[in-house]
């Protein structure tokens, strides 16, 4: 059902591909928006047992277009190093594909942002719980579930591992 990448030689084994969606902080969920035209936002997030999880608002383009067409892709550049004097650019870049929902069981929601929490928060766990309560009437939680990874990396990094 996936594409198989073209430029095969210098695609990430899935391993380190995973491992650059643990370490990332941020990326570009893209979702199909009003009229057919692509939407995509940055987005922080926490992957965990093949799950992305982001939290939003409520209400919003990004609601309404999960709503419509749960499909997405989650775009991470974990390198982007220009080098000017050889015309190009070092980079490592994972992108998932896979479906999107809005979680809505209580638990799941609440499990969801302490994971998200402790990644960008770690604070403790007393101090954590009392900004979710404050807060846990305000968020929306999503749940993406991958079901094809990909890594890529710049030909010149990967001739650097050989």
């Amino acid at each position: 059902m996936f594409r198989k990448m073209r430029r095969y030689t210098q695609q990430l084994p899935e391993n380190e591909a995973l491992e650059i969606l643990v370490k990332g902080s941020s990326g570009t969920l893209a979702l199909l928006g009003d009229e057919g035209y692509p939407y995509a936002v940055p987005m922080s997030y926490v992957y965990t047992d093949g799950k992305i999880y982001f939290h939003c608002a409520k209400e919003g383009h990004k609601l309404d277009a999960i709503k419509s067409c749960n499909k997405a892709s989650f775009c991470i550049i974990a390198e982007d190093n220009v080098v000017a004097e050889e015309f190009t650019t070092y980079f490592k870049s994972v992108i998932a594909f896979g479906k999107i929902r809005i979680l809505e069981d209580f638990s799941e929601m609440r499990r969801a942002i302490e994971i998200l929490s402790d990644k960008y928060c770690p604070v403790g766990e007393d101090a954590r719980n009392k900004e979710i309560e404050g807060s846990f009437n305000r968020l929306c939680m999503l749940e993406f579930t991958i079901e094809h990874v990909t890594g890529k990396e710049a030909k010149e990094l990967r001739a650097k591992r050989k």
